[in-house]
C-alpha cells in the first residue's frame, strides 16, 4: 500500500495503471474510518485491479455552525484499516492542493440538481452538496476510476452523486452498498464517537423506528401517513431525540411519495444531544433492524 499526498504524484500513478490497463475503484472518504468504509473497499477489491481510498476531511461541504474543527481524525488507525482490507493507494492531499484557489468565492464550484438538493438534509445544510460534488468531481478528476463506491446510509449524497456523473457524462460508474450497522441496528457513522454512552444507548430508537415503519409499510393496505406516523410515534418514545426531518420519498427523484407502489425510502435526521444522525430504509428492501439482530441472535 501507497500513501500519495501530492496530486502530481497521483497524476503520474494513474497514468502508470492506464498504460497497463488496470481498472481502478475509488472509496471517497473523510477519514475515522469504521466498518462500513470497509465494506466499500472489500466490494472495490471484488470488482477492481486496483483500488484508492481518499481521506480528506473537505471544509466546502461543511456549514458556518457545524463540525469542521471537531470532526474526528486518526490517520494511523487508518491505514492500518486500509491495508488491512487489500487496498493499493491511498490519497491524503492537504486542503491547499485540493482548493488552490482557496475555498470561498475565488474558487470553482459544482452546482448540483437542486430537485435533489433543496430537501431533506440539503434543507438543513445549505451548500453541503455543492461541496460534495465539487471535492468529488475534483477527486474523480485526478484518479480517473472507472467505479467508484458509496454507502447507502447516505443514500441523499449517493442520488446526488448519480446524477452528477450522468448530467456531466463523466466516465465512472457509482457502485453502492448497503448500510452497515452496529449489532443493535445503529446505522455505522464516523460521528457516532461523539455520543456519550446515555445517548449511545437511546440511539438504538432510530433505526428501531425504521424497523417498525418498514413492518407497517410491507401491509397490503398500507399507505404513506401509515408509515410516516408509526416513525413518529416510535421516535417520540425517546424524548431526547430531537427530530430536524422524517419524509417519504421516492428512491431517484426524492421527491415525497404519494404511494408505496414505486421504490420508496424512509428517512430521517435527529439531534441526539450535539450530534446529528441520519438513516434510511428502503420500504421494498430487506427489513433495516431485523436481519441484524438475527445474525447475533437477538430479537427485534
Amino acid at each position: 500500500m501507497e500513501v500519495v499526498r501530492d496530486p502530481k504524484h497521483a497524476r503520474n500513478v494513474i497514468s502508470d495503471l492506464q498504460r497497463r490497463g488496470r481498472t481502478v475503484g475509488m472509496v471517497p472518504t473523510m477519514g475515522f474510518l469504521h466498518a462500513g468504509h470497509g465494506a466499500l473497499i472489500d466490494a472495490a477489491e471484488e470488482e477492481c485491479d486496483e483500488v484508492v481510498v481518499t481521506i480528506f476531511v473537505n471544509p466546502t461541504q461543511f456549514g458556518p455552525q457545524e463540525d469542521l474543527t471537531r470532526y474526528p481524525r486518526d490517520l494511523e488507525r487508518d491505514l492500518s484499516l486500509i491495508e488491512s482490507r487489500g487496498a493499493q493507494w491511498v490519497f491524503v492531499p492537504d486542503v491547499s492542493q485540493m482548493y488552490p484557489s482557496g475555498t470561498e468565492e475565488t474558487s470553482t464550484i459544482v452546482v448540483p440538481s437542486r430537485r435533489l438538493t433543496e430537501r431533506l438534509c440539503g434543507e438543513f445544510r445549505p451548500g453541503h452538496f455543492s461541496g460534495v460534488a465539487t471535492i468529488v468531481t475534483k477527486l474523480f478528476a485526478l484518479w480517473q476510476p472507472q467505479f467508484a463506491y458509496f454507502g447507502l446510509k447516505d443514500f441523499q449524497q449517493t442520488a446526488v452523486i448519480k446524477a452528477m456523473v450522468r448530467d456531466l457524462m463523466m466516465p465512472v460508474e457509482i457502485r453502492t452498498v448497503a448500510t452497515i450497522r452496529e449489532p443493535d441496528g445503529l446505522a455505522l457513522s464516523s460521528r457516532n464517537v461523539y455520543l456519550s454512552p446515555a445517548e449511545r444507548h437511546q440511539a438504538r430508537a432510530i433505526s428501531g423506528a425504521m424497523q417498525a415503519a418498514w413492518e407497517v409499510a410491507q401491509r397490503a393496505d398500507a399507505v404513506p401517513v401509515d408509515v410516516i406516523s408509526t416513525a413518529r410515534r416510535s421516535l417520540a418514545a425517546s424524548p431526547d431525540l430531537v427530530l430536524q426531518y422524517l419524509e417519504l420519498v421516492d428512491e431517484e427523484t426524492l421527491e415525497p411519495a404519494p404511494d408505496l407502489s414505486r421504490s420508496t425510502v424512509l428517512a430521517v435526521a435527529v439531534w441526539l444531544g450535539a450530534t446529528r444522525l441520519i438513516d434510511n430504509v428502503a420500504l421494498r428492501g430487506t427489513a433495516p433492524l431485523a436481519a441484524v439482530l438475527q445474525a447475533h441472535g437477538e430479537s427485534p
